[in-house]
């Protein structure tokens, strides 16, 4: 049996958020292997488990699902209908999903934010 990981992301140090943002993030969850990367094989077994939930301030908790798309690219998919709602991950596929590391994504705002990896335990 897979073991899903939940991940809470919140908004790293960048301009306009000098100390981060602990209400802007995100909880992914996703299979790892023991080095903190996402277990691809075990994600394509296990795709409906693999989602996630963005927070962010003054907005409705918005539910999606994490995606793994052609030359490895990792999104999240709010609306299985359209395109334009996804949001890339950075290099998903070779981040280290540990505590105190980072990780980039790219909003529906078009921007590269970086996310601090706060918490990783077993659902």
């Amino acid at each position: 049996m897979t073991t899903i990981s939940h991940i809470l992301l919140e908004l790293a140090r960048e301009p306009g958020h000098p100390q981060g943002d602990r209400s802007h993030g995100y909880h992914l969850y996703l299979p790892l292997k023991e080095d903190g990367t996402i277990d691809v094989t075990a994600y394509e077994k296990n795709r409906p488990a693999c989602r996630v939930r963005r927070f962010r301030p003054n907005e409705t908790e918005t539910h999606g699902r994490v995606r793994h798309g052609p030359g490895g690219r990792w999104f999240f998919d709010y609306d299985l209908d359209r395109d334009s709602d996804d949001e890339a991950g950075f290099r998903l596929g070779t981040e280290r999903f540990v505590p105190g590391e980072y990780v980039s994504v790219r909003e529906d705002d078009g921007k590269l934010h970086t996310f601090q990896v706060i918490l990783v335990r077993p659902e």
